[in-house]
C-alpha cells in the first residue's frame, strides 16, 4: 500500500490523504494510543484540524477508539504515569493502520503532493527557512497551504515533528 496506489488500495474509500492524515496515523505508531488534544499540542495544530482528520481516518478503517476505562504506560507510550484514567476518547491504529504505515513510502507519497516533492520536503528539514531552497512561489504557497511552513517562510512545530517521525535525521 503505497502513497501512487492510496485510492485504488482501500475500497470504497474516497480519503485523499493529507499529511495532517499521516501525522496522526504516525503519532499513534508512536505513542500507542493517544487523544485528539493531545495529538494537537504535540503538533501545534488546531484541535478542530486534528478532530476532524481522526473522523476521515476512523470512516476510512485506519484507526479506532481505545476501550475500556484506563490505559497502562506500556500501552500509551508517552504518558509518564504508570496507569491512567481516561479523561479523552482515546485512539489506536486499527490493523488497517498498521498494515498500511508498515508499506508506507514517504518519497511516493511526497512526490504525489506535488512534483519532486521528496525532494522539496527532505530540503526543508535539512535547512531552517524555505528561504535557502530555490522554490517558486506556487511550491512556497503549497507548503503554507500543507501547514510546513508559516507565512514568514520558517518551519511550523508541526513539519518538525512529521519529518522526526519520519527519521528524516
Amino acid at each position: 500500500m503505497s502513497g501512487g496506489n492510496m485510492q485504488k488500495e482501500r475500497a470504497g474509500s474516497s480519503l485523499k490523504l493529507l499529511p495532517v492524515h499521516l501525522y496522526v496515523l504516525l503519532h499513534l505508531k508512536k505513542a500507542g494510543v493517544d487523544y485528539a488534544k493531545m495529538m494537537a499540542k504535540v503538533s501545534g495544530l488546531p484541535v478542530d484540524l486534528i478532530n476532524d482528520a481522526i473522523k476521515d481516518l476512523m470512516e476510512a478503517g485506519f484507526i479506532e477508539r481505545d476501550p475500556g476505562s484506563a490505559i497502562k504506560r506500556s500501552k500509551a507510550r508517552f504518558k509518564k504515569a504508570f496507569e491512567v484514567h481516561k479523561h479523552h476518547t482515546y485512539y489506536r491504529l486499527s490493523r488497517k493502520g498498521e498494515l498500511f504505515l508498515r508499506s508506507f513510502d514517504p518519497r511516493e507519497y511526497f512526490n504525489s503532493l506535488f512534483p519532486n516533492g521528496w525532494e522539496v520536503v527532505r530540503g526543508l528539514a535539512e535547512c531552517k527557512s524555505v528561504n535557502e531552497l530555490n522554490l517558486d512561489g506556487e511550491r512556497v504557497e503549497e507548503l503554507k497551504i500543507y501547514r510546513f511552513i508559516t507565512e514568514k517562510g520558517r518551519k511550523t512545530e508541526f513539519f518538525k515533528v512529521l519529518t522526526s517521525f519520519l527519521s528524516f535525521r
